[in-house]
């Protein structure tokens, strides 16, 4: 009995995604981040959401108009802004960008982590984590 119902609970577990899930989904995400935020296309950016598109960043609405409000003042107000992507990591459905966003040249901008859910090829699912560069550190380490 306990073998059948261990047997009936692992066919209900999600099977983890391939390799090859795992890179497609980190190159739609790198593929938008580059087209929204660093060439402040919104449009280009808009079709790799999906049918819902859910936000946890608490200052930002949910839905593409969140994003669409943030490119339209990096175009506005921030033209010369870019976001550097210093690592990528993807597991299962999720990927990870570690970056260093800049909005004006020559300041020390922020560091920050994005955590982007891909569904169907889809981005449906925004967390993100934003912290500024501090002018000194309590250590020789950097945040990149």
């Amino acid at each position: 009995m306990r073998r059948a119902l261990l047997a009936a609970f692992a066919v209900t577990i999600a099977m983890p995604a391939c390799a090859a899930d795992i890179e497609a989904n980190k190159k739609i995400v790198v593929d938008f981040y580059d087209k929204a935020l660093n060439q402040k296309d919104f449009e280009a950016a808009a079709r790799y959401f999906g049918p819902r598109y859910i936000q946890h960043n608490p200052n930002v609405p949910n839905g593409p108009d969140g994003l669409k409000g943030l490119v339209t003042l990096l175009k506005e107000k921030f033209p010369n802004s870019r976001s550097e992507i210093k690592r990528v990591i993807a597991e299962g459905d999720l990927v990870m960008l570690h970056v260093h966003a800049v909005r004006e040249p020559g300041q020390r901008g922020t560091a920050i982590v994005d955590i982007f859910r891909v569904e169907d090829g889809k981005i449906v699912e925004h967390w993100d984590v934003i912290q500024p560069v501090p002018e000194k550190a309590a250590n020789e380490n950097t945040m990149f």
